[in-house]
C-alpha cells in the first residue's frame, strides 16, 4: 500500500496523458464521410488562466533550452499568493516549509526552493542576477511581491550565453515593460486575507499598475509604474516530542526508551511586503532601443512565540508511572516525573524576532541593430540589498511535577489533573530562567557590465553566432553580535548550591518583572488541549537591553547571598553581546568575476526531421577576498579558596581575538550543447549536455571562527571539593573562504508532444554528476594555554568534501477539454510528477559504529556527517539534504464565460532536513560502546537526522468577471488543513518529533483593469 501511494500520482499523470493524447491524435486522423449538415461555427474564446497556460507552453516549446514557465492570468495576477508558492507548481520544483536555516519554525508561504532535488538555484530579474542580503546567491523568493511579476521561467539546463552558477536550475522573474502593451493600460486590485487559526482581523493587500507609450519627434517613449503592498498575519501551533533516551533502570531486565517529555508552542507571524517597479523605454528608430528599470522589494516581518522549551539536565533520572512500551522499547504512554531533582525543568520562553530586508535593482539596457547582420547589446546593472534583525528571547522556568502523555495517536495527548493545571498556571511556581539576544546587519551589492554581440548568417545551416563579456564586482558585508546568540542564565537549577542559594521566583517581590498567563486558546484549531502557562510579558522581551539588565540584577542579588554564605564566589554583572563596537563582529567578502562566452546557433531545416540547437563555451575567472576574525571567549570557573580540584584538568587559555585575510582565485571552463529534433504531429525531442558550477553562498565564505571553552563542574557538599566533569573545547566556523565551487556534468533528454494549443505531454530525463559538494566537517584549530601547551578545538567548518549525483525524470501533462459534452466544456487538467534519486559519497569516508567524546577533537566527525543516537550509535548512509525522491502537482481547472476556477494539489515525499540541529541534539548521550574506556558515561555528544515527512496541500481559487474589466475572486490556501510533520531517526525507528499546524487561509479579491 505504501508503494502504491508513492507512485499513484505518476501513474495518474501517465494514464491521463495517454488517454487524452489518444483522443487528440484521433481528432487528427481522417474520418469516415458523414452526411452534410448545416454549417456551424464554434469559437473557443481563450482568456484568463487558459490563455496564460497557452502562452507559457509556447515559451517551453520554442525555447533553445529546457524551460518551464508560468505566466500571469492578467496584469498583476500570478496564480498564488507568493512567488515561492508559484514556483512549487512547476514540474521538478519543491519548496521548503521551514524557515530558512531554522527547522524549529514553520514558514507558511514556504522558504527555500529546490529544482530537481538540488538547491543550487540561481535567481534573475529580467535576465539579470538578483539576490537578497541573506548570505546566499539568490533571492529570498518569499520577499518578492508576486503582484509585480508578469511571469516566471525556470531553466533546467544552461547554455553558454546564460550567466554561470545554476547547477539545479535558473529562476527568471519577468516584469512587464511599457512596449508590451499597445497603448495605455492600468490595473488596480485589492485583497483581504484571513487566517482561521489566528482569527482576528483580516489583513489588506493592494496593487496598482499604470503604463502608456507615446510617439514624439524624438522617437517612441514608454513608461510603466507598478506598486504593491501586502500584509499577512498568520499563526502556527506546534507539538514536539523530545528525543528518546535508553533506560535500563525502569523495567527489570530490559532497555526501554523514554523522552524527556512533550513540549508545545504557538507562534504569531506578521509580514509586510512592499514593491515598487518602474520601467522606461525609448525607441528613436527601429534599430535602437533603450530601457531603464528600477525595482525595489522590501520585506518586514516580525514573529512572537510562546514556547514551553525543554531544558531538563537529568534525563536518566526521569521516572515513568504506568508505562506502556512498544515492541521496539519506545514509550507509548505513561506519566513522567523527576522527584529527585525537583521536577522536569522547562523554560517557558517569550521570543520576539523582527527583520527588515530590501533589494534595489537599477538596470540600463541599450540594444543597437547595426545592420541586418550585426546586433550589439549593452547592459549595466547596480544592485543593493540589505537586511537587519533583532532576535530577543526571555524565559521563565518551571519544574514540572509530572506529565501524563499518550503518543499512540495522530497527535500527542497530554494529561494533567486539576492540581497540575493549577500548579502550571500559578506564577509563584515560576522563576526567571535566561535571556538570549542576537543582532545582525548585512549589506550586499553588485555592479555589473555586460556586452553581447550577435552576428546573423544568411545560411542554410548557420543562424547566428553570439559572443560577449561580463564583469562583476560584488561585495557582502555581514555583522553579527558577539557572541552571535548570547544565551545567559539568570537562575537555573544547576546553579544551586555554589552560585545561588535559591531560584529567582516570580512570587518574590524582589524579582517582580512582568509576566503573563497565556491560555493557548484554539490550540490546533481546537483539536488539542494544553494547559495555560506563565511567560514573560511581551514588553520584557522587546525591552532589550534595559529589561535584560533588570533580570540579570536578580542573579546578582542571589549570587551575593551565596557568596556571603560560603565565603567565596564572584558575581559578574551581565554582559550584553557587542554589536557595532568590535571588529571581530564584521565579516567582509568581495568577489570579482570576468566572463567570456561564445555560442553558435544552427539549424538543419531541410532534413526529414529538422534539427536545431546551439553549441558554446563559457569561461569565467573568479577572484575572491575575505576578511574576518577568530575569537575565543572562555567561561570562567570559580574555585573556592582552599578547595581541592579533582577530575578533568582545566587548561588556562586566555581570551583570544585575531584578524585574518584570505584570497581565493579559480577558473572554470563551461561547455554546453543543446539539440532539438522536430518530429511530426507536434512531437519534438531534446538533448542537452553541459558543465555547470555553483559557487558557495557568501555565508559559507565568511572568515569568522568562534571558539569556546565550556567547563562543567560541581561542588561536593561534604568535602567542598570542585569536581570538573568535563572541559569542552569546541568552535564553529561561519564559513571557509578557501571553498571552491561545486561542479556538475549534466545530461538532459526530453520527449515533448504538443498536440494542441495549451495541450502537451512531456517527459524529461536528467542526470547530474556533482563534485566538490560542500559539507560540514570537524577540523582542528590549535591554541596555546599560558604554559605554551597546544590544545585542539574541534571546529565545525564547511569544506569541499564530497561528490554525488542526482538523476531522475519529470512527467508533465496539461490540456483543456473542448470535445466534451456542453456541461463539461471549460474543464482542464494540469498534472506533473518528478522522481529524483540522489547519492553522496565523502572524499574521506568517515564511519564507525559508535560516536565518542563530547565534541572534543576530530574523533567526533561522525556527529556531523552520519549523526549519532542518544546511545552513541551511528546512523550513516544519509541522502542529500532537502531532496524529496518524489513530488507532484495535480490541478483541476475551469474557464468558461465569466468564471475561472482552479483546485490545485501539491505534494512532495519526505526529505532530510538537517543532521545535528537544535531540538535534536545534546551532550547528555549514554556511551554504550563496549570497547569504550568511558562505557556507561552520560556526557556523550549526539545529534539525530531530522526529516520533513511527506506533505500535500490543497489550494483553490475562483474568479468571476462582472464586466470585461472588473472581476471578483476568492482564494484559499491549505483547504485540507494539513499538518507539517517532522520525524527523527533513532535506532528504535523513525520517531515522531514535531507537528506544525497553520490552518486554512482565505483571501477575497477585487481586480479592475482600465
Amino acid at each position: 500500500m505504501k508503494h502504491l501511494n508513492k507512485t499513484a500520482m505518476a501513474i495518474a499523470v501517465a494514464h491521463i496523458g495517454v488517454m487524452s493524447g489518444a483522443s487528440a491524435w484521433a481528432q487528427t486522423m481522417p474520418a469516415e464521410p458523414q452526411p452534410a449538415a448545416p454549417a456551424e461555427t464554434s469559437v473557443v474564446v481563450v482568456s484568463g488562466q487558459r490563455a496564460a497556460l497557452q502562452s507559457a507552453q509556447k515559451i517551453k516549446q520554442n525555447a533553445d533550452e529546457i524551460v518551464d514557465s508560468i505566466n500571469a492570468d492578467d496584469i498583476g495576477k500570478l496564480p498564488d499568493r507568493s512567488v515561492t508558492e508559484v514556483l512549487q507548481r512547476v514540474v521538478g520544483v519543491t519548496i521548503d516549509r521551514s524557515m530558512a536555516g531554522d527547522p524549529q519554525h514553520y514558514a507558511v508561504e514556504g522558504s527555500g526552493v529546490a529544482i530537481r532535488g538540488l538547491n543550487y538555484v540561481r535567481s534573475e530579474l529580467n535576465g539579470r542576477d538578483s539576490f537578497s542580503a541573506n548570505g546566499s546567491r539568490s533571492l529570498s523568493f518569499e520577499d518578492v511581491p508576486p503582484e509585480l511579476m508578469a511571469g516566471v521561467d525556470v531553466y533546467k539546463n544552461p547554455s553558454a550565453e546564460q550567466i554561470e552558477g545554476a547547477i539545479s536550475g535558473l529562476v527568471n522573474l519577468r516584469t512587464a515593460m511599457p512596449f508590451d502593451y499597445k497603448g495605455f493600460r492600468g490595473a488596480i486590485s485589492g485583497q483581504m486575507s484571513y487566517s482561521t487559526l489566528r482569527e482576528g482581523k483580516a489583513t489588506p493587500s493592494t496593487s496598482l499598475l499604470l503604463s502608456d507609450r507615446w510617439q514624439t519627434p524624438f522617437g517612441e517613449f514608454g513608461l510603466l509604474v507598478d506598486f504593491a503592498k501586502s500584509q499577512s498575519d498568520t499563526r502556527t501551533d506546534n507539538f514536539q516530542i523530545e528525543p528518546y533516551y535508553p533506560r535500563d533502570n525502569l523495567v527489570p531486565g530490559k532497555t526501554v526508551w523514554v523522552p524527556k517529555g512533550v513540549t508545545w508552542r504557538t507562534m504569531e507571524f506578521e509580514r509586510e511586503r512592499k514593491g515598487q517597479y518602474a520601467a522606461a523605454q525609448w525607441r528613436p528608430n527601429r534599430d535602437l532601443t533603450a530601457s531603464l528599470t528600477y525595482f525595489k522589494s522590501s520585506y518586514q516581518n516580525s514573529w512572537s512565540e510562546q514556547a514551553m522549551l525543554m531544558s531538563h539536565a537529568t534525563p536518566y533520572a526521569i521516572q515513568v508511572a504506568n508505562g506502556v512500551y512498544g515492541a521496539n522499547g519506545a514509550l507509548l504512554s505513561g506519566t513522567l516525573s523527576d522527584p529527585d531533582n525537583g521536577g522536569i525543568n522547562l523554560n517557558p520562553d517569550r521570543r520576539v524576532s523582527a527583520r527588515d530586508s530590501s533589494t534595489t535593482d537599477i538596470a540600463l539596457n541599450v540594444q543597437w541593430r547595426v545592420n541586418q547582420d550585426w546586433t550589439i547589446r549593452n547592459d549595466f546593472q547596480r544592485i543593493r540589498a540589505k537586511t537587519s534583525s533583532l532576535d530577543s528571547d526571555v524565559a521563565t522556568g518551571l519544574r514540572l511535577q509530572k506529565q501524563g502523555l499518550d503518543l499512540t495517536g495522530g497527535l500527542p495527548t497530554l494529561t494533567f489533573d486539576d492540581a497540575d493545571r493549577a500548579y502550571i498556571a500559578n506564577p509563584n511556581n515560576y522563576y526567571w530562567g535566561y535571556t538570549m539576544e542576537h543582532l545582525d546587519r548585512s549589506t550586499a551589492s553588485n555592479n555589473v557590465w555586460k556586452t553581447d554581440f550577435q552576428r546573423n548568417f544568411d545560411h542554410a545551416v548557420l543562424r547566428d553566432v553570439r559572443f560577449g563579456v561580463r564583469f562583476t564586482d560584488r561585495r557582502s558585508d555581514t555583522q553579527n553580535s558577539n557572541p552571535s546568540y548570547n544565551w545567559q542564565p539568570i537562575t537555573q537549577p544547576w546553579m544551586l548550591g555554589w552560585n545561588i542559594p535559591t531560584l529567582a521566583y516570580l512570587g518574590d517581590p524582589r524579582f517582580a518583572s512582568e509576566a503573563r498567563v497565556h491560555q493557548f486558546n484554539n490550540f490546533f484549531n481546537g483539536s488539542a488541549s494544553v494547559p495555560a502557562a506563565v511567560f514573560p510579558a511581551d514588553s520584557v522581551a522587546r525591552g532589550y537591553p534595559t529589561s535584560y539588565e533588570t533580570l540579570h540584577s536578580y542573579h546578582t542579588v542571589l549570587c551575593q547571598e551565596q557568596a556571603a554564605i560560603q565565603g567565596w564566589g564572584e558575581c559578574e554583572p551581565w554582559k550584553r553581546a557587542t554589536f557595532g563596537t568590535d571588529p571581530a563582529e564584521t565579516n567582509n567578502v568581495s568577489e570579482k568575476t570576468k566572463a567570456f562566452y561564445t555560442q553558435l546557433r544552427f539549424g538543419f531545416d531541410d532534413l526529414k526531421y529538422p534539427v536545431d540547437g546551439n553549441i558554446g563555451v563559457r569561461y569565467v575567472r573568479t577572484d575572491m577576498k575575505a576578511a574576518g576574525y577568530t575569537v575565543l571567549s572562555p567561561n570562567t570557573t570559580v574555585i573556592p579558596p582552599g578547595a581541592a580540584v579533582v577530575g578533568v584538568p582545566i587548561p588556562d587559555i586566555r581570551a583570544f581575538s585575531s584578524p585574518g585575510d584570505f584570497q581565493n582565485t579559480y577558473n572554470n571552463v563551461l561547455p554546453s550543447l543543446n539539440l532539438r529534433l522536430k518530429g511530426n504531429d507536434g512531437w519534438q525531442f531534446r538533448l542537452a549536455l553541459a558543465k555547470a558550477i555553483s559557487r558557495p553562498d557568501f555565508n559559507k565564505l565568511q572568515a569568522y571562527n568562534s571558539l569556546s571553552q565550556v567547563v562543567n563542574s560541581s561542588v561536593d557538599p561534604v568535602t567542598g571539593a570542585v569536581n570538573v566533569s568535563n572541559v569542552s573545547l569546541t568552535g564553529e566556523a561561519a564559513g571557509n573562504p578557501m571553498l571552491r565551487p561545486t561542479t556538475s556534468t549534466q545530461l538532459d533528454l526530453t520527449a515533448e508532444w504538443y498536440f494542441k494549443p495549451g495541450g502537451s505531454l512531456t517527459l524529461a530525463l536528467f542526470n547530474k554528476r556533482l563534485k566538490d559538494i560542500v559539507v560540514d566537517q570537524l577540523v582542528n584549530v590549535q591554541l596555546p594555554d599560558t604554559a605554551g601547551t597546544m590544545h585542539n578545538f574541534a571546529v565545525t567548518s564547511p569544506v569541499n568534501g564530497a561528490k554525488g549525483r542526482a538523476r531522475g525524470f519529470e512527467l508533465a501533462y496539461q490540456q483543456y477539454y473542448d470535445s466534451v459534452p456542453d456541461w463539461l466544456k471549460g474543464i482542464g487538467v494540469q498534472a506533473s510528477f518528478t522522481f529524483v534519486d540522489s547519492k553522496r559519497d565523502l572524499y574521506n569516508p568517515v564511519y564507525s559504529a559508535y560516536c565518542s567524546g563530547n565534541a572534543d577533537g576530530a574523533v567526533n566527525l561522525n556527529l556531523n556527517i552520519n549523526g549519532c543516537d542518544t546511545d552513541g550509535r551511528v546512523f550513516g548512509d544519509l541522502p542529500l539534504q532537502g531532496l524529496s525522491r518524489r513530488s507532484g502537482n495535480l490541478a483541476l481547472m475551469y474557464d468558461r464565460g465569466p468564471v475561472s476556477a482552479r483546485v490545485a494539489y501539491n505534494w512532495r515525499s519526505r526529505s532530510l532536513q538537517a543532521v545535528n540541529t537544535y531540538g535534536a541534539r545534546g551532550t547528555d548521550g549514554k556511551d554504550t560502546n563496549p570497547a569504550s574506556p568511558t562505557y556507561g558515561a552520560e556526557n556523550l555528544a549526539w545529534g539525530l537526522p531530522l526529516w520533513a515527512e511527506a506533505y500535500g496541500q490543497v489550494d483553490a481559487s475562483i474568479f468571476y468577471k462582472i464586466t470585461e474589466k472588473l472581476s471578483i475572486g476568492l482564494e484559499a490556501q491549505n483547504l485540507n488543513d494539513v499538518q507539517f510533520r517532522q520525524t527523527m531517526d533513532q535506532h528504535i525507528g523513525n520517531m515522531n518529533h514535531t507537528w506544525f499546524k497553520t490552518g486554512p487561509r482565505y483571501t477575497a479579491q477585487l481586480h479592475y483593469t482600465f
